[in-house]
């Protein structure tokens, strides 16, 4: 699963992703620096893999892991292929969520494609473009269905008439993702038309070192403008995370970060809203050799969470032994949870919590 970062040139995109990901993106100032999209994969940060190494002392610790991908800035043409629009475009279509980042941070320093800062309208430039796309490709699909539609095909006129009404928001300037469809619309007609504005998004707000405690009165015009979107708004201040990436000692990165007052980095946060915007959840198995969390899509089943580390284990699954997380900290080993009868047995129906702890068997 893929969150790419997307906005206009100069917002701090690519800085942002070296802070996520210590990658060492090219960033500079000017517009079109980035021309291939950079990929990181960047660990989750999660207290709760910190205290079950604690307790376990494995000799292995693997976290999960989300993948960030730094996308070039988008400018107003991209639709029609403006600055590298297209390609662009289509590295955002691969992704499976949107982070928008925007510039809220005054700097006379740093040069802004439109001359002004202003982070509504750079929103809106990128909506449009991104729903310009759609447009076009909801417009290609009905031409087809259309067709269908004519000779009584009564799929295609379902199809017709979801398309229509997409089209219809669009043109309006609505995305995709505010819509509401029932789940067969949806999974028949809108999920296969891999629109890129249905994806989720989180608006990541770009703020100066005084403003990433608090955020300033650009954050506020930001919320209020997506208050109606069901979308999450995060502040960070990025050249100052970028700062605090760039220190190799753990116990300076804090105090640093007490210095501005936060009690963790902004980038910290963000990877973590980033996992759930793409609907993950983590759990976990836990032993002497190795600690690990594991990804699943929020909703798998007992058996979807054993064929994530391996087709074996979900084809030839029998049952799962659960330990919840709390009651795993509370007890302190798994053989005392197993001697307070806390383990439970769970079989093919069951639906695997946020932060369980797991054995599977298996015959295959």
């Amino acid at each position: 699963m893929k969150a790419g970062i997307v906005g206009l040139p100069n917002v701090g995109k690519s800085t942002l992703f070296n802070c996520l990901s210590n990658a060492k993106a090219q960033s500079a100032n000017f517009p079109f620096c980035t021309i291939e999209p950079n990929i990181g994969v960047v660990n989750v940060p999660d207290k709760r893999l910190e205290k079950l190494t604690e307790l376990v002392k494995p000799v292995r610790v693997q976290p999960a892991t989300v993948e960030i991908v730094d996308i070039a800035g988008l400018v107003k043409g991209a639709s029609k292929g403006e600055g590298l629009g297209n390609q662009f475009l289509a590295n955002i279509r691969e992704t499976d969520a949107i982070l928008h980042v925007l510039r809220c941070f005054d700097n006379d320093n740093i040069v802004h494609v439109d001359g002004n800062v202003n982070p509504i309208r750079d929103k809106e430039t990128i909506d449009m473009e991104l729903q310009l796309k759609d447009l076009e490709t909801v417009d290609k699909k009905l031409e087809k269905v259309k067709r269908a539609a004519k000779t009584g095909n009564k799929d295609a006129q379902k199809e017709e008439a979801v398309l229509l009404r997409i089209k219809e928001n669009l043109e309006a300037g609505i995305s995709v993702r505010a819509l509401e469809f029932s789940e067969d619309d949806y999974e028949d007609f809108v999920k296969p038309a891999q629109l890129i504005t249905e994806k989720p998004v989180m608006y990541v707000c770009n703020v100066d070192e005084a403003s990433a405690v608090s955020g300033n009165k650009y954050v506020e015009l930001v919320k209020e403008a997506v208050k109606d979107e069901n979308a999450e708004v995060l502040f960070l201040a990025v050249g100052t995370e970028a700062d605090i990436t760039e220190l190799d000692d753990y116990e300076e990165r804090q105090m640093f970060l007490q210095d501005i007052g936060l009690d963790e980095a902004g980038s910290a946060k963000l990877i973590r809203s980033a996992y759930k915007l793409l609907k993950q959840q983590t759990y976990f198995t836990a032993g002497v050799k190795e600690v690990r969390a594991w990804t699943i899509d929020i909703g798998a089943s007992a058996p979807q969470a054993a064929g994530v580390i391996h087709t074996d284990f979900e084809k030839g699954f029998i049952r799962a032994e659960v330990i919840g997380y709390e009651d795993y900290v509370y007890y302190g080993s798994e053989a005392k949870v197993k001697e307070a009868g806390k383990m439970r047995v769970e079989g093919k129906n069951y639906i695997v919590k946020d932060g369980d702890i797991m054995h599977f068997l298996f015959n295959v």
